[in-house]
């Protein structure tokens, strides 16, 4: 119990340290689980003797995640990706597993043999830590992080073939012969998740690509004609617990069988998730995984810190450095020229580039294969664990390296090498940014008769837009050229309405300056955005969710029996009064100076709450009193209509 306790205890309080530490820095959270795992591994020399054992249990962290990935994407889905799948991926696998073994058999003195093993090996990239990275920063909707995607979803496909054919990459000459004449082949050490039973060991080459076929073929026939079953007579219980039972049963027995045949546990588990993506109990799936997808997840990228061999490492630190180096410039030069191919653009060509140039986790589960089958020397592999550990652990820093050069791209107004389109129409609306705001505002402008001129950087979402027949130009809407070949010397009115607040409040404060006369409307993320835009000239300014967030209130207002007159005009009055409030708090607000910090602002702030409630009374009482009059003076005139009824 001890042996599993102190080193579960040293984990977890070394990631609690770590994480918050590297998300406050802004260098995200798998970089903080790496510099843990270098803390408690090599630098402090606590964790030596168990490393491997708790990168054993933390590999399932990332056989979940691939499993998760799997149900996110139905069989449909792959189809409309096969493009990019084939294409892109195809051609970035094929190409860099080449261009590295070319460069390995000088380099490192191999035969074609090893050298395409080691070629295989950098040929895929860290799925865990992209996917991981992309999702926290937010760039997985970008083409950028499309295009990694499809990239890592291929290299995750590839690993099936490049597993079956490992073992045929023995070289003849280092085959033993048994006494009797025999060939003995190397036996096929049970994988870590498989146990102690291989169903491989022993098979020469061309048996043990059969066998692996067929439990994959298993894998996609369960998922179709058994799972399903087994998960209505579960539901026949009524326990949630059952759920998450069978759940990790699923994942776990399948992960067991690719153990036993020498495959992944991990791209077995994907094609399952594939299979049942659409499935009627993939949410109950995914919700029963996903917290200890997180946890486990996390523990792998420790281990992967913790595992960095720093006795090799200081032994040839130029050598190893140089080879970390040399495998990610390699890949980079690849990834580059594929995404001018096609059509990356600018800064998502960068984040394509940066974000797949390293190797990945699937590498050691290829190099531990390698070794098995007499493919690669004990020696070089060591070398190599430590390369791929190393490019793994510069991957967090290269995507800082890229928020930083997408910051000075975007001040200096750079988002493409795609030359702007030449604008030939002059309209007295010019709206800058198509995203959903920009869209919006533009068909109730077109449904009114008022023609407007769009334009974006965003040139997919162009295309997108010009399909359903509305116009949009491409070109950046923060360079001053660009708006004035749009239209805003003569414009009247010019809609700002750009995702960045930074690039929004600039083209606020150029537009002022040049056209003293036009009514600048802007979309504000936030009311410090909303000084600022105040501050450069803005005429109207609107928050991204005020409006929707009181729409909201009004219909809780009526759903709590007030009458849809009343909460209208409750939501008036707290729209009149916040406009009030922010115009005079915007003369207080201090740029760079933290609110909380600014004690004028925040006294004036607590003044106006309270003014607020103060007002919501006063308005609820006068209404009411003319509420009462207008029913006092109804009923006198129809007491008089009865009295003059009976007089008559």
């Amino acid at each position: 119990m001890d042996s599993f306790l102190l080193p579960a205890l040293i984990c977890l309080a070394a990631a609690v340290i770590a994480v918050p530490l590297a998300a406050r820095l802004g260098l995200g959270s798998v970089l903080g689980y790496l510099a843990a795992g270098i803390a408690i591994g090599p630098a402090l020399a606590l964790l030596d003797a168990e490393v491997e054992d708790i990168r054993h249990v933390a590999e399932f962290g990332v056989v979940l995640m691939l499993f998760l990935i799997g149900l996110e994407l139905e069989p449909k889905t792959l189809w409309r990706m096969r493009t990019r799948l084939v294409g892109l991926g195809g051609l970035q696998v094929t190409l860099t597993t080449l261009a590295i073994m070319a460069a390995a058999i000088p380099a490192l003195g191999l035969d074609w043999r090893p050298a395409l093993a080691v070629g295989l090996v950098f040929a895929l990239s860290s799925t865990a830590i992209v996917l991981q990275t992309l999702s926290e920063k937010g760039l997985m909707p970008t083409n950028g992080g499309r295009a990694s995607f499809s990239v890592l979803l291929a290299q995750d496909i590839a690993v099936i073939p490049m597993l079956v054919a490992l073992p045929l990459l023995v070289a003849a000459p280092k085959a033993k012969i048994a006494p009797d004449g025999s060939v003995i082949r190397p036996a096929l050490e049970a994988a870590p998740h498989g146990g102690s039973f291989s169903l491989v060991a022993g098979l020469p080459g061309w048996g043990v690509a059969l066998v692996t076929l067929g439990a994959v073929a298993a894998v996609i026939l369960a998922g179709h004609y058994l799972i399903r079953p087994v998960f209505r007579f579960v539901n026949m219980a009524h326990l949630r617990e059952m759920y998450t039972a069978l759940a990790l049963l699923l994942v776990i027995g399948i992960a067991v069988l690719m153990g036993m045949v020498g495959l992944s546990p991990a791209l077995g588990t994907f094609l399952a998730g594939v299979v049942l993506a659409d499935s009627e109990f993939r949410h109950d799936l995914e919700s029963n995984i996903e917290p200890f997808k997180g946890l486990l997840l996390g523990l792998f990228f420790i281990t992967v810190g913790a595992g960095i061999d720093f006795q090799v490492l200081l032994a040839d630190p130029a050598g190893i450095f140089a080879l970390a180096l040399g495998v990610m410039v390699v890949k980079g030069l690849v990834l580059a020229a594929l995404g001018r191919l096609f059509g990356l653009k600018g800064r998502d060509r960068w984040l394509f580039t940066l974000g797949l140039a390293q190797a990945g986790e699937f590498g050691f589960v290829i190099l531990g294969l390698a070794v098995q089958q007499d493919v690669l020397s004990q020696r070089l592999t060591q070398t190599l664990l430590l390369v791929i550990a190393l490019t793994m652990l510069m991957t967090p820093l290269f995507f800082f390296v890229y928020e930083m050069l997408s910051k000075r791209f975007a001040v200096a107004g750079i988002g493409t090498d795609r030359a702007p389109d030449r604008i030939d129409e002059r309209n007295p609306i010019l709206i800058a940014g198509i995203g959903r705001f920009g869209q919006v505002v533009q068909r109730m402008l077109q449904m009114s008769g008022y023609p407007a001129t769009m334009l974006d950087d965003d040139l997919p979402t162009i295309n997108l837009m010009r399909k359903f027949g509305i116009k949009g130009f491409f070109g950046n809407p923060t360079r001053p050229e660009t708006l004035m070949a749009a239209g805003l010397g003569t414009a009247r009115v010019f809609v700002v309405a750009l995702d960045d607040p930074a690039a929004t409040t600039r083209v606020v404060r150029y537009a002022r300056g040049v056209r003293p006369d036009l009514t600048i409307i802007a979309r504000a993320r936030d009311r410090a955005h909303v000084y600022a835009l105040y501050r450069a000239g803005a005429d109207k300014i609107v928050r991204e969710l005020f409006d929707s967030s009181l729409r909201v209130a009004r219909y809780s207002l009526e759903a709590m029996g007030l009458s849809a007159t009343e909460a209208r005009d409750r939501e008036s009055a707290y729209y009149d009064f916040d406009r009030r409030m922010v115009r005079e708090l915007a003369d207080l607000w201090k740029p760079g100076v933290p609110t909380a910090r600014n004690e004028p602002y925040m006294r004036r702030a607590r003044e106006l709450n309270g003014e607020l409630d103060t007002a919501l009374l006063s308005r609820r009482a006068r209404r009411r009193a003319a509420e009462e009059a207008a029913a006092e003076e109804a009923a006198a005139e129809a007491a008089a209509e009865a009295s003059a009824e009976v007089r008559d």
